[in-house]
């Protein structure tokens, strides 16, 4: 069992929750809960750490006792666990991954893609919370510029509650140069905008299907939604004038969701 702080695998832990560059050199990232724990590959796994008090409540469930044996265990006292937390309340286990990587081609080469292109995102919790309801809205991908908040940061990792083990995500140092890519393949790109003249309600989005979402404060810049080929604007009603950047998303992606399954449904009538 570890006991100390003073060691060198409890250490780099600590700097893998506090440093985004340490974690992408190492290609892993912390997670915590037992949820997430749940949630992670095996596969993916390259460390696990489990306190006293938590190793009896897996030891009670048969699924987690499984998973754990087959991924092996480091025990920790509480207080070290609490240590290599980044949670004020830890559940108990700990765990290291390796960061899943992905190319264009894994979310362009899919029938009728449906994606998310974020323009210099800030807040974990926004990014978080878009890659898990767009799980639950059917996407094939997040497309991220190289200015939005690390995916690997522990309060985003968080918010995902294990969706990050299965969108496909990628970060790009062009995000005009992405956009063209997706317009050769034919996906219609969507700004997100308040100049838009349209509501979302009047598009279909049952082909291709990009939406491009901005910066928290500042919305896309003026070049970012001036390439994409459509503006749409969400109906808005008192004094509000712009909604969070992971609620804009989540209403476009769950429109798009509402008129596939519409589509898919008239289609299977008619057969």
């Amino acid at each position: 069992m570890i006991t100390s702080s003073s060691n060198s695998r409890v250490k780099q832990v600590i700097q893998w929750q506090k440093s985004a560059r340490e974690r992408d050199e190492a290609g892993v990232f912390p997670a915590e809960g037992f949820k997430m724990f749940e949630e992670v590959p095996e596969d993916s796994v390259r460390e696990v750490y489990v306190s006293q008090g938590a190793y009896e409540k897996i030891c009670s469930s048969p699924a987690l006792k499984e998973k754990l044996n087959n991924t092996g265990c480091e025990l920790v006292s509480d207080d070290i666990l609490a240590r290599m937390s980044d949670t004020r309340t830890p559940q108990g286990i700990l765990f290291v991954a390796a960061q899943p990587r992905y190319t264009p081609e894994q979310l362009l080469d899919v029938p009728h893609p449906l994606l998310v292109v974020l323009e210099n995102l800030q807040d974990p919790g926004n990014l978080g919370t878009i890659i898990r309801t767009g799980e639950g809205a059917g996407i094939t991908g997040v497309i991220m510029s190289r200015q939005t908040v690390d995916l690997f940061n522990p309060k985003t990792i968080r918010a995902t509650m294990g969706s990050v083990f299965r969108v496909p995500f990628l970060y790009t140092d062009s995000l005009k140069e992405m956009i063209a890519r997706l317009h050769q393949r034919g996906i219609h790109t969507y700004a997100a905008h308040l100049e838009g003249k349209r509501y979302y309600e009047s598009f279909s989005f049952c082909e291709g299907t990009a939406f491009l979402i901005g910066n928290e404060g500042n919305g896309l810049s003026r070049e970012t939604a001036e390439l994409a080929r459509e503006a749409v604007k969400i109906p808005m009603e008192g004094r509000v004038e712009s909604l969070n950047a992971a609620v804009a998303a989540s209403l476009l992606m769950y429109e798009a969701q509402r008129q596939r399954r519409v589509e898919r449904k008239s289609k299977n009538l008619s057969l």
